[in-house]
């Protein structure tokens, strides 16, 4: 059986479903993307730490933490998401102890 050629929108050519991620549109046609990593500089210029940052999110993990109930109380005060201002306030932390070092 004669595998057929698909040719994805980096111009590379692969056998019939094994090529990196594709979808099909509105319009009912495949979409490829292919990505690839250099250590050569980009045609299209550079991006800056900022551009990434504001794009990057890390992945999140369950842990068990015993804080001192005043402090829980402080972080509970403003309702909702306080989990998420505990873990912003340890990353600020994080942060500015790694310019520190630097």
């Amino acid at each position: 059986m004669k595998h057929k050629q698909r040719v994805t929108r980096s111009g590379k050519k692969g056998p019939k479903g094994k090529s990196s991620a594709s979808v099909r549109g509105k319009t009912g046609k495949r979409k490829s993307l292919s990505l690839s990593a250099s250590v050569e500089p980009s045609k299209h210029g550079s991006v800056s730490m900022r551009e990434v940052m504001e794009f990057y999110k890390p992945i999140k993990k369950p842990i068990t933490l015993r804080l001192d109930a005043d402090v829980l109380a402080w972080f509970r005060r403003d309702g909702r998401r306080y989990q998420t201002r505990i873990n912003g306030a340890l990353r600020r932390v994080m942060e500015r102890e790694m310019e520190e070092e630097e």
